[in-house]
This record gives structure tokens, C-alpha cells and sequence, in this order.
């Protein structure tokens, strides 16, 4: 697919054995010192050496009052100072040896033409020393995997599979909490600033090589090198799908875009083409590229755009097949054979036509395996839509009548969520076809949060599902046209 991960320009940068930090010291309150913590917290496995003029010790690791009295030359430096020294300190960085750096600090091109003017002398400093960096005005770098933490925000939960380029640092740190609950997480993400010598493309290359990222995201206010990456993306198409938030389409939305990182953002059209032509699938928000990434990490590719809907209510049936017939996906009748499976399995008063509408069973196992099963087992079926209603309050209630102690009840609920789950991801694992699971329950539900653990997409809404469906579906078409046009192998 791509050069082995270890012979990028940014391993280095997301993978060091020792970080210099400036600008941290034993004030609390001080940004420097807040992303040491953070660093601390999330115990990186390597050498810390803060640098500081003055404190002998800082946050309880030994200090250094310079950059020449670091016993080595660390693999990383991350700078948050204020802006008038950043490039004198990037010049004794150089000197030291010192080949990866994160510059943190803001006030360049993004305020104007003084700062444009410092970030230049940056980018040649840089170029003399022959230093990748990252920023400036940026947030840097969380490689989950390696224990790497640059951000002021502490990491939340275990390492995961979503690889993210972002032009927001907060588009970084906010996820962190949001993708725990949902059980993923990042692999490497990047929030990438300015772009004084490393861009979007470099760290899109990085991502496509990294073993431990199944799917990039990226948010983007604008693209550099347009050429480079159509270039880089379809080579990485192929074996692992990019999805990407665009802003800056609108007039409102190329003001903000120049006044957070200085980028120069492009018409909306111009984007939506350049995506297309890379084969990357372009979402309008930031719920909808999590809930993509979500599906493409955890489900396997749909063969085509055939839809079957499973319910027990006609309204929440109904919404989705609405919401597949507007995103493009067909919704075909059960075949003969599998109506008459069917026929054994939904009540009298339910539908065997597709939304395949239940109304009420209370038989679990021919709910949450046995009707499901059957569909999947169509041909006609590419993948399953499952309203996956579990209250618990009302499942309590029926365990209580059937004869469970109420001090038992919590932990016999857990158990039945357990079960029901297992029996969801034993579909998906059996039949090789996505199996998308909504309602309108909030994710601390018990069931929900079982689902999810094991790695089954739950969608709060039919339509947020319905989305990532068919970014799958989208991403499939992509991908075969890119194949046949390049010829590249997607299992090398």
C-alpha cells in the first residue's frame, strides 16, 4: 500500500523515546504545564525533560535551563512559549539535534502579516535544520498506542481505530470523552495548525500506512496541495475508506477558516469534486463522521444498497425506510423462501413485507436471532437495518414478575444485555453483511452500552444510521472505480 510506517517523516514525531517540553513550570494554571500533566497522566512511556530558566524541578521532574544542558537530544520538542521566542528557541533546538517539534503557540500567519512574517523565519529555521514540525497554533499530536499525549486534555479510554487529521485542536481534545462513549477511540490524531512544514497531506500519508488506524477522518478548512492529495488519498482508498468534514464552503465559513488557522478556504463545489475524484466520502458534520467511522471500523462492507428493515413498531420502521429511500438505498421484498421462514416467526398481527414490522414477540432469541438470522440469510440482502429497543425499566419489570429478587435485578439486567448482544454480534460474524441497530434510547442503557462494548454500531435515530449505511455503500462504489482505474490491489 505505502512505504512501512516506520520510514515516515512523522514516526519519529508520533512515536519518540523523549519529549523536551518548554514552557511548562510550577504554575498550575499555565498552558505549558497543563499539557505536561496531561502528557504525565497518560504515562508516556519515555523521558520528560522540561526546560526552564530558573526551577531546578518542575511538576516533580528535573529541570533543565536550556535547551544545551538536555543530557540528549530528545526526539521531540514541544513548544508553548510566548510567540517572541519561539523561533530562537527552534533555532537552539536545531543546534541540539533535535528533528521533531510541535509548536503550540499562536500568534503567526493566522493574525496577519507581522505574523505571517514570523512564521516564515520559523519555516526557515526548519528548512536550515531539517526539522518536521507540527504547528504552529496547533494542539500537536495523541498517538493512543504509544502512550503520546501533547494535547492539555487528559485521554480518555483505551486506544483505538479512528486515524484523524484535524485544522481544529478542539476537534481533537473534545473527542476524546465523546468517542469513549461510544467504546472507540483514536489511534494517531493530529491537529495540525498552521501547516508551517507539515500539511494535511503528511499526515494523510502517515495514516494510511499506520497498522493500528482502520479508518481517517479529517476535518478540513482547506487543502494545499490539491494535487497531492487526490493522489495520496487514492492510493490509501483502496485498502482502508477517508471520510472528511469540509467547512469553509460558504462565505461565513471562509472567514472563520481565515481567522482560526489563516487557511484560504475554496468554493463548496471544488471540494465536493476533489473528495469524489480521491474517493473520499464527504459528511456534513462532525456526529455524522464519527458515526461513519464507527461503521467502517467495526462492520464488514456491504456487497450493494439492499435494505432490510426489522421492527416491532410501524413508526420507527417507517422513519427508516424513509431515510434509506432519500440516501439512495433500495428496500427490497423478502424472497419467496424467506417469507415463508418468516411466516413461522412474526405474529399475526405483524408484516412479513419489508419494514418486516413485528409488532410484538416475546420470544427473545426469534427477536434478536432467529428472525434476523433468516433475513440475512437472504440474497437479496445486503445489509440489515434492527430497531433495537430494550428498555430496561420495562424488562426489570418483567423479570420481577417472573419471579427475580428486585436486590438481583441490576445484575440479571446485565446479563440479559450481555446475551442479547452476543447474539447481535454472532449475526454480523455469521453472515459477513453490516447489521445497524437504532432507536431512541439514550447510550447509558445498559443494553446499549453491552452493544456497544462489543463492537455492534448502535444509532440513537434511524436517520444517523441510515447516514453511515450509506457512506458504506458510497465508499464500496468509490473504491471498486478507483481499482479498476489504478489497478492497485486492495489485499497487498
Amino acid at each position: 500500500m505505502t512505504d512501512p510506517i516506520e520510514a515516515h517523516r512523522l514516526y519519529g514525531m508520533t512515536h519518540p523515546k523523549s519529549v523536551a517540553i518548554f514552557g511548562a513550570s510550577n504554575n498550575h494554571s499555565s498552558m505549558g504545564t497543563i499539557i505536561l500533566r496531561a502528557m504525565m497522566a497518560f504515562d508516556f512511556p519515555g523521558k520528560i525533560y522540561p526546560v526552564h530558566l530558573k526551577e531546578k524541578e518542575v511538576q516533580g521532574l528535573t529541570a533543565f535551563d536550556s535547551v544545551e544542558s538536555l543530557p540528549e537530544a530528545p526526539d521531540l520538542a514541544v513548544i508553548v512559549l510566548p510567540t517572541r521566542i519561539v523561533c530562537e528557541t527552534m533555532e537552539a533546538c536545531g543546534k541540539k539535534g533535535i528533528r521533531n517539534a510541535i509548536v503550540v503557540s499562536g500568534g503567526f500567519k493566522e493574525v496577519g502579516p507581522e505574523g505571517a512574517e514570523r512564521e516564515k523565519e520559523l519555516a526557515a529555521i526548519a528548512g536550515k535544520y531539517g526539522i518536521s514540525i507540527i504547528g504552529p497554533n496547533c494542539l500537536g499530536v495523541t498517538n493512543a498506542h504509544a502512550r503520546l499525549n501533547t494535547t492539555p486534555h487528559r485521554y480518555y479510554g483505551k486506544p483505538g481505530f479512528i486515524g484523524l487529521v484535524s485544522q481544529s485542536g478542539s476537534f481533537v481534545t473534545q473527542m476524546f470523552a465523546y468517542l469513549d462513549q461510544l467504546h472507540l477511540g483514536f489511534s494517531t490524531a493530529f491537529s495540525i495548525g498552521n501547516e508551517v512544514n507539515t500539511d494535511l497531506v503528511d499526515c494523510l500519508e502517515f495514516l494510511g500506512a499506520c497498522p493500528d488506524t482502520k479508518v481517517i477522518a479529517l476535518y478540513v478548512e482547506a487543502i494545499r496541495r490539491g494535487r497531492k492529495f487526490v493522489e495520496t488519498a487514492r492510493k490509501i482508498v483502496p485498502h482502508k475508506p477517508i471520510v472528511a468534514l469540509y467547512v469553509g464552503g460558504s462565505e461565513t465559513g471562509r472567514k472563520a477558516a481565515l481567522s482560526h488557522t489563516g487557511s484560504m478556504s475554496g468554493p463548496d463545489d471544488l471540494y465536493s469534486g476533489i473528495f469524489r475524484q480521491s474517493g473520499v466520502i464527504r459528511v456534513s458534520s462532525i456526529t455524522e463522521l464519527f458515526d461513519c467511522c464507527m461503521a467502517f471500523g467495526h462492520l464488514p462492507q456491504p456487497a450493494a444498497n439492499r435494505v432490510f428493515i426489522q421492527t416491532h413498531s410501524g413508526g420507527p420502521g417507517a422513519v427508516a425506510a424513509d431515510a434509506c429511500g432519500r440516501s439512495g438505498l433500495v428496500l427490497p421484498e423478502p424472497s419467496a423462501k424467506t417469507a415463508e421462514k418468516l411466516k413461522a416467526l412474526v405474529p399475526a398481527t405483524g408484516s412479513v413485507k419489508n419494514p418486516i414490522d413485528l409488532t410484538f414477540t416475546k420470544d427473545m432469541t426469534q427477536f434478536f436471532a432467529d428472525i434476523p438470522g433468516v433475513l440475512l440469510e437472504d440474497p437479496g440482502c445486503d445489509a440489515l437495518m434492527f430497531y433495537y429497543y430494550t428498555p430496561a425499566d420495562m424488562i426489570k419489570r418483567v423479570l420481577l414478575q417472573m419471579g427475580v429478587p428486585a436486590a438481583e435485578l441490576d445484575a440479571k439486567m446485565d446479563e440479559v444485555s450481555q446475551h442479547i448482544s452476543a447474539q447481535m454480534q454472532g449475526l454480523i460474524k455469521r453472515s459477513g453483511k453490516p447489521v445497524f441497530c437504532f432507536s431512541y434510547q439514550g447510550r447509558s442503557e445498559t443494553a446499549v452500552q453491552s452493544l456497544s462494548a462489543l463492537g455492534v454500531p448502535f444509532y440513537q435515530g434511524p436517520e444517523r444510521a441510515v447516514r453511515a449505511l450509506a457512506a458504506m455503500v458510497a465508499y464500496g462504489t468509490l473504491k471498486e472505480k478507483i481499482v479498476r482505474q489504478s489497478g492497485i490491489d486492495p489485499s497487498a
